[in-house]
């Protein structure tokens, strides 16, 4: 099977590339939307209107005859994921979108730092470096003292650990449940965790409003979709560094679209990120792990 993979490199980068696309889609339109509507109620709205794809996971969830502790887990895991995509929604109204991006880079980071400390998995010391050249990557693009860090910014960190804390808790179920059941159950148990904070922030959305956010959950749908091809492709040792691109493209899409300034701080600093991530990956491949995820594979 890995022989497989490793013969399709080019179809995997292909379709990480369109996953990349799919992804910086979901934060244009989000972008869009901006505060017209408030993030709580945007995230509710993307999730509900994103239900439809969930149906053929619904046969296999009801079959899944899940025990006390699985239900446990996945809604451990639906809160985790409810507060990510708020804070989520929250920044991308407040920040330039290519921050967003290069921060959300750190998720990967907080999975191999939780495995350590919470799986029991070992953190040696390239890899320990690696986590600490990431996190001086995302000191570069803060930059405190330096720049005005905003409520924006502190959303993403918080978001990057409960992104990450989403998947610990999916790692420890995946070998339990088919890959359906886990899909399945996140959308279920975030669109119930996300109705009271929308209900408590409610605004009358319009057509168009309710237009971009079916967009949103399209987008997001075909960029996970087309994540597990590239997966299926190739490695993650080869998918992974194509993730950067994203940053790429999102500092375009702030300039041409939105106006946003290109900072070159925040270029490097996702770079130093991401270099860190692919080297943690890198090293789990040769280790023959997989504990951290791809970059994607954190998004809403």
């Amino acid at each position: 099977m890995e022989a497989q993979k490793q013969s399709r490199p080019v179809a995997g980068i292909a379709w990480m590339v369109f996953t990349g696309a799919m992804f910086v889609a979901v934060t244009a339109v989000v972008k869009h939307i901006g505060d017209d509507v408030p993030a709580a109620q945007a995230a509710f709205l993307r999730y509900v209107l994103g239900l439809v794809f969930l149906l053929p996971m619904i046969k296999p969830i009801l079959a899944a005859h899940l025990t006390g502790r699985q239900k446990k887990l996945f809604w451990a895991r639906g809160l985790v994921h409810t507060l990510a995509v708020i804070l989520w929604f929250f920044a991308m109204a407040r920040i330039p979108i290519a921050e967003v991006t290069a921060m959300n880079y750190l998720s990967p980071v907080y999975v191999s730092l939780g495995a350590a400390l919470f799986l029991g998995e070992r953190l040696p010391p390239r890899r320990l470096a690696a986590v600490v050249m990431a996190l001086i990557g995302a000191m570069i693009i803060l930059r405190p003292g330096i720049k005005e860090v905003e409520l924006g910014h502190i959303a993403m960190l918080g978001t990057a650990v409960c992104f990450a804390a989403g998947y610990l808790i999916a790692k420890q179920l995946s070998g339990e449940v088919s890959p359906a059941v886990v899909v399945g159950m996140l959308s279920i148990t975030v669109t119930i965790g996300l109705a009271p904070f929308a209900w408590a922030v409610w605004v009358t959305p319009t057509l168009p409003q309710l237009g971009w956010l079916f967009l949103v959950a399209c987008f997001a749908t075909a960029g996970h979709y087309s994540m597990t091809l590239a997966f299926a492709a190739a490695p993650l040792t080869v998918t992974q560094p194509v993730t950067f691109l994203q940053l790429v493209w999102a500092v375009l899409l702030g300039v041409i679209v939105f106006g946003e300034a290109v900072d070159g701080w925040v270029i490097f600093g996702g770079a130093v990120i991401m270099a860190s991530v692919s080297f943690i990956t890198w090293r789990e491949a040769v280790a023959r792990r997989a504990v951290t995820p791809a970059v994607p594979a954190t998004k809403v």
